[in-house]
C-alpha cells in the first residue's frame, strides 16, 4: 500500500493540511501536533523525498526548444539554492497532470510550475489546482493564469507580440497578411488571436477575422494550414509558433512558392533553432531569460512563506527580423 498525506492524516487524527505543513517543515503548527504526525509518519514507514526542496514543472511540450529552455533556466535559477527541479510532461488538463500533483504533493513537494499546462485552458478541470489548495503548496503559472486562485502569473504580452509581427509586414507593404494560431480555448492562441485582428483593424483592414486559420501548434499543423493561406491569396502569414512557421514554409514550398518571394513568414518564440533554418526564421522572441528568472525568485520566495504581488504580469518580446520576411512580389 502506497503511504501519502490521506493516510497519515488519519493515522494522526489531523487534517490533511496540518500533514502538508508538518512534511514541508511550514510554520503555524503546534509542537505537540508536529510530535503526533511526525510519529503517525514513523509508524507507517513514511520516507521524506527532499523534504521540501522539490519544485515540479508541468507542462505539454518538452519537444518544444522554448520550454525546454525556459524548463532549464528556471532550474537554474533554484538549484544554488538547494531545489531540485522535476520536469512532468503531461497534455494539459488530463489525468496525467492531476496524478503528477496527487503523487508529488503525498511526497513533500514545495511547489509547482505551470508552464503553459491547464492554466491555458478554459473551463480547465479544477481538481489539480484544489489539491495543492488544501495541502497549501504554492504554485505560479506561466502564459496563462487559474480562476478563482490568486497565484502569481508570468506572461509574454500576446497583443504585443501581435502587434509587432503586423506593423513589421504592414510596412514592407503587406495587406493580405493571415495569422494562423492555435486552437480555440487556449488562451495564449486566443489572445494571438485577439491582437492581430486589433492590429490589423488599427491599420484600417476590414474582417481581420477572416483571415485567422486556426491548427495544432506543430509543424504538421504549420503546414496544413499553408494550403488554406495560399488558396486565400495572402502574401505574408503571421505564426503563433516557430514550430507552425516552419510548418507552413514547408506548405508553401510544396505549392510550388517560395519564402519570401511568394510568401513572408514571421514566427513567434524566437528559439534559437529559428537562427540556423533556411532561410533564418524571422520571428518574434519571448524573452524567456527573464520570464525564468521571474519565476524562478518568485518561487524562492513563496516557498520562504514571503509575500508575493499577485496577478500577471507581462513581459515585452521583441521582433528579431531575418530573410523569411520581403516586400511583396510585384508590390501586390
Amino acid at each position: 500500500m502506497r503511504i501519502g498525506i490521506t493516510e497519515i492524516a488519519a493515522h494522526a487524527g489531523v487534517s490533511e493540511a496540518t500533514v502538508s505543513r508538518v512534511i514541508n517543515r511550514r510554520k503555524g503548527v503546534a509542537k505537540a501536533t508536529r510530535d503526533v504526525v511526525e510519529r503517525a509518519m514513523d509508524e507507517l514507514g513514511y520516507e521524506r523525498t527532499a523534504p521540501g526542496q522539490l519544485v515540479a514543472v508541468i507542462t505539454e511540450r518538452v519537444s518544444n526548444p522554448f520550454f525546454a529552455d525556459l524548463a532549464e533556466r528556471i532550474e537554474a535559477t533554484l538549484a544554488p539554492h538547494g531545489l531540485k527541479m522535476i520536469l512532468c510532461p503531461a497534455f494539459p488538463g488530463g489525468v496525467q497532470e492531476r496524478e503528477f500533483i496527487a503523487e508529488l504533493a503525498d511526497r513533500g513537494i514545495g511547489a509547482v510550475v505551470f508552464l503553459s499546462a491547464s492554466n491555458t485552458l478554459d473551463n480547465a478541470d479544477p481538481e489539480t489546482f484544489e489539491i495543492l489548495r488544501t495541502r497549501r503548496i504554492p504554485f505560479v503559472a506561466v502564459n496563462g493564469g487559474v480562476p478563482g486562485h490568486d497565484a502569481p502569473v508570468f506572461s509574454t504580452d500576446d497583443d504585443l507580440a501581435a502587434e509587432i509581427a503586423v506593423d513589421h509586414l504592414f510596412r514592407l507593404g503587406h495587406r493580405r497578411i493571415a495569422m494562423v494560431s492555435g486552437p480555440k480555448g487556449n488562451g495564449p492562441a486566443d489572445r494571438r488571436v485577439r491582437g492581430f485582428v486589433t492590429a490589423m483593424e488599427k491599420r484600417g483592414i476590414p474582417d481581420a477575422g477572416d483571415w485567422v486559420i486556426r491548427q495544432a501548434y506543430t509543424v504538421e499543423g504549420g503546414q496544413a494550414a499553408s494550403a488554406q493561406l495560399i488558396n486565400a491569396g495572402a502574401t505574408s502569414v503571421v505564426a503563433a509558433s516557430d514550430f507552425m512557421a516552419l510548418g507552413i514554409i514547408r506548405g508553401a514550398r510544396r505549392h510550388g512558392l517560395t519564402v519570401p518571394d511568394d510568401l513572408s513568414v514571421v514566427g513567434y518564440d524566437g528559439t534559437m533553432i529559428t537562427e540556423f533554418v533556411d532561410p533564418p526564421l524571422t520571428t518574434v522572441r519571448q524573452p524567456s531569460d527573464r520570464l525564468a528568472g521571474q519565476v524562478g525568485h518568485t518561487v524562492l520566495a513563496l516557498m520562504s512563506n514571503r509575500e508575493v504581488p499577485t496577478g500577471e504580469l507581462l513581459f515585452d518580446p521583441e521582433l528579431i527580423i531575418r530573410a523569411t520576411t520581403a516586400p511583396p512580389r510585384d508590390g501586390a
